[in-house]
């Protein structure tokens, strides 16, 4: 399906709001359609800032032709105010955070799970413990396992795995913190490149320049690299394999393309794909790269709605229609 059969012209502004989920203020990325018939709940990698999310968010809405709500989930203890007065939390809690968010919000439609990075390890312990509610799962660039030939994940995981060297690194970042607006924004901008979005740069001067921001995000990468050094449950990804695919990138030391053919001989029937337009790990990051990659979500739900159509009923043959 190319990506001019997507076209809509449905159109809705996110909205930003905060979510007590479990004692933990969230912050959620959401829009709502007025009649959906299914619910696709986003979850992010880590540092899990869902504003970076933005773009994404509204042109997968409008893609979807408004047959369903979309909502992006934050991570637990990322929010701009400091509402959780330092608490960490690890990968599990944001397992159960997540799945706390499903039941708190009473979602009565099936979801299509969509995961970033560790957001896609996230996703599929979500389809693990909801199999009657999540008809689908969606990993884009996923991390789902410890590669032990990267030097750059070497390098994170050492620190990571320091209390000095994590609380060091936060405090220098957090410094940065206290420069005005427009020169942060101008270090961002210099340091990640100016292809950033507005909106990512937005974000990263809003929430990455803070103490808590940066301990949350080394925290919940060290209990990532703790859980991802296990060998991964092949025979669950087996048994839904119908219900799984990933999208992986060229060069992507999250998600290495030897990952890509593991998968491939251990759970053959997940449908694997490869992005090649020259988008990053950080696609959130670019205009170009978040409109790409939601193209890429919106034909594989049309296509796996198609494909289910009989059994999915009414629910596929609305969007179909």
């Amino acid at each position: 399906m190319g990506f001019e059969d997507l076209h809509s012209d449905v159109k809705k502004c996110v909205h930003l709001r905060l979510c007590n989920v479990s004692g933990c203020m969230t912050e959620i990325l959401e829009i709502h359609a007025d009649h959906p018939s299914f619910h696709v709940v986003f979850v992010p990698g880590n540092p899990g800032i869902i504003t970076f999310y933005k773009e994404f968010v509204e042109s997968l809405f409008e893609l979807l032709g408004g047959t369903a709500s979309v909502s992006a989930v934050g991570s637990a203890g990322q929010t701009e105010k400091n509402w959780d007065h330092g608490n960490l939390y690890s990968l599990q809690e944001q397992i159960d955070h997540k799945i706390e968010f499903i039941r708190v919000q009473n979602i009565e439609v099936p979801l299509v799970l969509v995961g970033h990075s560790i957001g896609s390890y996230i996703s599929l312990e979500m389809l693990r413990r909801l199999p009657k509610k999540a008809e689908y799962c969606i990993g884009l660039y996923p991390f789902l396992a410890l590669n032990l030939q990267s030097k750059k994940q070497s390098t994170i995981v050492k620190i990571a795995m320091s209390r000095v060297l994590s609380t060091t690194l936060s405090f220098l970042v957090a410094s940065l913190g206290l420069l005005p607006r427009q020169v942060l924004r101008l270090i961002f901008k210099l340091s990640f490149g100016k292809s950033w979005s507005n909106t990512a740069l937005e974000a990263a001067c809003s929430h990455l320049a803070q103490y808590h921001t940066m301990r949350n995000m080394l925290f919940m990468a060290m209990t990532e690299f703790r859980k991802l050094s296990e060998t991964p449950d092949w025979e669950f990804m087996t048994e839904n394999q119908d219900k799984i695919t990933f999208l992986y990138g060229i060069d992507d030391h999250w998600g290495p393309l030897q990952m890509f053919e593991e998968i491939s001989k251990q759970a053959s029937g997940i449908a694997l794909s490869i992005e090649r337009e020259g988008h990053t790990h950080s696609f959130c990051c670019t205009e170009a790269g978040s409109v790409w990659v939601a193209h890429h979500v919106a034909s594989l739900i049309k296509n796996k709605l198609a494909n289910s159509c009989r059994e999915l009923e009414p629910m596929a043959c609305w969007l179909l229609s």
